[in-house]
């Protein structure tokens, strides 16, 4: 597969791939800031685990009701529209949370998450399929690992400004609580929910401005071949379901998703729950987001030259079961440092899925890529899933007389299992489910 506009030298692709690349930035800064959303939603909204854990899957829902929509705006008003009419959307999206910490309202909080997720999803839907079209499908992996950094390092900086901004001061703020009046209480949460006006309403210009700017962006126009000839007593492909390794790929990107924001989102709730304070909780996202970087710069280097996709992708799933299990019988800071190396087995997944799915889709790349998109939902579910057992289980050792912070810092740590099936899905994608290019394998 490669682009129907030949653009495949180097040169005249870096600017495309630095534009496209200050978008994964954008993104990355975005959705990675939910780490420290979700403890500091849980306090100033007296929320439960699985409560808190709604943050990300408001976000993340969004990609399932906007994928296909967000395919079709794409296809009228072209990429540089699209890409600059997602930038305004979550700019809207940011200005949200100023009348939700005046109000603290939770549900206000969770629409302005969404509407920034309605924008990411134009933003993903033409990205991703974009990058990947850009130049050889052998090396898409590649050009997607350099998206990824560019992703995680804003995410790492985005966990960072937000942790000391939102966080700052949480730990003294929950233990006034405990003894607080109703009327000190309020004062409390207040003034903690008003640390949130300046920097999104901050966010929301940054993303009007470069909205505007992405109007002018030159951006080639790059669509994926068409499939070879058709052999002789063979049919041609007419639907999306004639693809079964498509509907594994989505199945895949569902459950990777859902584990790299496990890995991602719940590392500072869950260093809070083992004992450390919060001034030091709020760096463990960064150890996340530092390994998958280095992670993707060894992807930079290897793919394709030295280095298979495909085998990429199974040694990111071999990693992630045993980085769980590791989760599940360490405890303190080694348990912590567990969930933070689950970075490096989850770079790889999402570049090396994409050109795996795609290749031979032909007329169908963009629903695909829409379907991919949609797959992202995988981070609405399988977190507040975590959370809800979590719950469950923190429950159920408080009821056997267990004290209730040891009970939620054993109940945090057993409730990974849930990524150990999730990665087991994604070895099988890598070793079989990426050759079933039709359902009879031919």
């Amino acid at each position: 597969m490669t682009e129907s506009q030949t653009n495949t030298d180097p040169k005249n692709n870096l600017v495309p791939i630095i534009i496209i690349a200050s978008l994964f930035f954008i993104f990355g800064f975005v959705t990675w800031i939910n780490g420290a959303l979700i403890p500091f939603m849980k306090t100033i909204n007296e929320l439960t685990d699985a409560q808190s854990y709604l943050v990300a899957s408001a976000s993340y829902i969004s990609f399932v009701v906007m994928a296909l929509p967000a395919s079709y705006i794409l296809n009228k008003i072209g990429y540089r529209k699209g890409m600059s009419l997602g930038l305004i959307i979550m700019a809207i999206g940011a200005l949200v949370f100023i009348p939700a910490a005046e109000a603290r309202t939770y549900w206000v909080f969770l629409t302005g998450i969404f509407i920034q997720g309605v924008g990411m999803t134009l933003l993903q839907t033409a990205a991703n399929p974009y990058i990947t079209i850009l130049g050889p499908i052998e090396s898409g992996a590649k050009r997607i690992a350099i998206m990824g950094i560019a992703n995680k390092v804003a995410g790492a900086l985005g966990s960072l400004i937000f942790g000391a901004l939102l966080l700052s001061g949480i730990d003294d703020v929950k233990e006034k609580l405990n003894t607080a009046t109703v009327e000190e209480k309020d004062v409390l949460l207040n003034t903690m929910a008003d640390s949130v006006f300046l920097p999104y309403l901050v966010m929301a210009i940054v993303l009007v401005v470069l909205g505007l700017l992405i109007r002018k962006a030159p951006l080639p126009h790059v669509e994926a071949a068409e499939p070879e000839e058709i052999k002789e007593g063979t049919t041609a492909k007419t639907s999306i379901f004639q693809f079964p390794h498509l509907w594994l790929g989505v199945l895949t990107l569902f459950v990777y998703v859902g584990a790299e924001v496990i890995a991602g989102d719940t590392i500072i709730a869950y260093g809070i729950s083992l004992g450390f304070p919060a001034a030091d909780a709020k760096f463990f996202t960064t150890l996340t987001l530092l390994a998958m970087v280095c992670t993707y710069a060894l992807g930079v280097v290897l793919i394709p030259k030295y280095l298979k996709q495909g085998t990429a992708l199974k040694i990111s799933a071999v990693l992630g079961i045993i980085f769980s299990i590791c989760i599940l019988i360490t405890t303190g800071f080694t348990s912590v440092l567990f969930v933070a190396a689950l970075g490096i087995s989850n770079a790889l997944v999402w570049p090396a899925v994409w050109p795996l799915t795609l290749e031979g889709l032909g007329k169908f790349t963009k629903t695909a890529s829409a379907l991919l998109i949609m797959a992202i939902s995988g981070g609405a579910i399988i977190p507040p899933l975590y959370g809800r057992i979590v719950d469950a289980n923190k429950h159920e050792l408080i009821t056997s007389g267990l004290n209730e912070a040891d009970a939620i810092a054993s109940a945090s740590t057993s409730s990974y299992w849930i990524l150990i099936p999730c990665y087991a899905l994604i070895l099988f994608f890598a070793i079989w489910g990426h050759k079933y290019k039709s359902w009879s394998r031919k």
